[in-house]
């Protein structure tokens, strides 16, 4: 049997580079996609020196074109596409009366864009490989419930949860499941700062900026970013194959439904 290829942006660090890392491992080739190509290069090398298979894409997500020429550059090394997951976007605090339009367009077409140009060169390549496949998307809890401080991050997490739900009616007799993950408060660089900005905003450290996002979870710690890969992993292999449609959360108990 081929061995099967998983397609990841934003895998340079944090939950995007422990996804390709838990898929390397559990038998995919992996496509470590990032905006620059030396930080995707160290996480393949990583990979590969650790007995797995991978290889570093550039692209910006946020570019339909780049998206594409991804896609068939790891399908031209890596032979075959079973899995993408669009996992790259940006966390900026955003109190509702400090947005602009220049960051609205930056962060919908990191967050939102990327999404739809994802899942469009992923159906594209499934069809002519002759296949069906897996789309994964990157939500969040606060794509679930609104969180404070957070009106264009959140926003476009709530987006996905419906482009997810769409997609998945839309692709399902092609053979093609989307489903999301939705990650709590998970210990990476783009949370952290998250925190330090909503701790800054309200003249508070770090500390209580990030209890303002913790202090509801059941199982009292914060999330790995191993944590969120297990999960991903679920939905990239075959014990998800009759689900779609859905957002699996992977918050520690911050929220029930």
């Amino acid at each position: 049997m081929t061995q099967k290829v998983a397609f990841v942006t934003g895998a340079s660090q944090g939950i995007g580079k422990s996804i390709a890392e838990r898929l390397a491992n559990d038998g995919f080739a992996v496509a470590v996609v990032n905006r620059t190509i030396e930080k995707g290069e160290a996480v393949a090398k990583e990979i590969n020196d650790n007995g797995g298979k991978a290889i570093a894409v550039k692209a910006d997500v946020s570019d339909r074109d780049q998206v594409f020429a991804a896609v068939e550059e790891t399908v031209k090394q890596l032979g075959d596409l079973n899995v993408v997951i669009n996992n790259a976007g940006v966390g900026p605090t955003t109190p509702v009366d400090t947005i602009t339009p220049e960051q609205f367009n930056t962060v919908y077409n990191i967050n939102v864009a990327s999404v739809i140009w994802g899942t469009q060169a992923a159906k594209a390549k499934f069809e002519e490989l002759g296949h069906g496949g897996k789309i994964i998307n990157a939500t969040s809890q606060a794509g679930v419930v609104g969180n404070p401080n957070l009106t264009l991050y959140s926003g476009t997490k709530f987006a996905i949860r419906g482009i997810t739900q769409t997609t998945a009616r839309d692709l399902a007799s092609a053979g093609i499941t989307v489903n999301a993950f939705a990650p709590g408060i998970v210990k990476t660089p783009m949370m952290m700062d998250i925190a330090h900005k909503v701790g800054q905003n309200a003249g508070k450290d770090d500390e209580w900026g990030m209890k303002q996002f913790s202090k509801d979870i059941a199982l009292e710690r914060l999330a790995e970013p191993e944590d969120i890969a297990a999960g991903v992993a679920f939905l990239a292999g075959k014990d998800s194959d009759y689900m779609t449609g859905q957002t699996l959360i992977l918050d520690g108990g911050m929220q029930f439904h």
